[in-house]
């Protein structure tokens, strides 16, 4: 195929398919009368409410008044419950970090201990007592 053709297979491809899209969006769109009273159908039940549940709606408590004294205390109830749960998190957290850091300083220590144990084996000529008993006096 030359490049002629191309072009002409294409152009065609694009005029079909325009103007089968036009065809559909020219049949979607009714009548502006028809359209309205539609729209008007479908609103009105979504915008208007029954009496009875407009009032409860009226009733309930709006941002601006005041708390119940009940609302107060369980939410009052519920920061204690939560403030109690983080106290008891962090408490837990720092008594095994606790634990940790002295388990490291044990081990540490008896590393230590075991060091210079063999250094006075490995120094120890035989002549003198052991390190305890040679400590000087003052």
């Amino acid at each position: 195929m030359t490049w002629q053709q191309v072009l002409l297979l294409s152009c065609l491809s694009a005029m079909v398919l325009l103007s089968m899209l036009q065809e559909v969006t020219s049949a979607s769109v009714g009548s502006p009368q028809e359209a309205g009273e539609e729209a008007q159908e479908g609103v009105k039940p979504k915008i208007f409410m029954q009496e009875s549940d407009a009032s409860n709606f009226l009733k309930r408590r709006s941002k601006r008044s005041p708390k119940s004294r009940a609302e107060v205390n369980v939410e009052n109830r519920q920061k204690l419950r939560a403030d109690e749960l983080r106290r008891e998190y962090y408490e837990e957290q720092r008594n095994e970090f606790e634990n940790f850091v002295e388990e490291q300083k044990d081990e540490q220590e008896e590393r230590s201990r075991e060091a210079v144990e063999q250094w006075r084996q490995w120094h120890y000529d035989g002549l003198y007592p052991s390190y305890l008993y040679n400590r000087h006096r003052i």
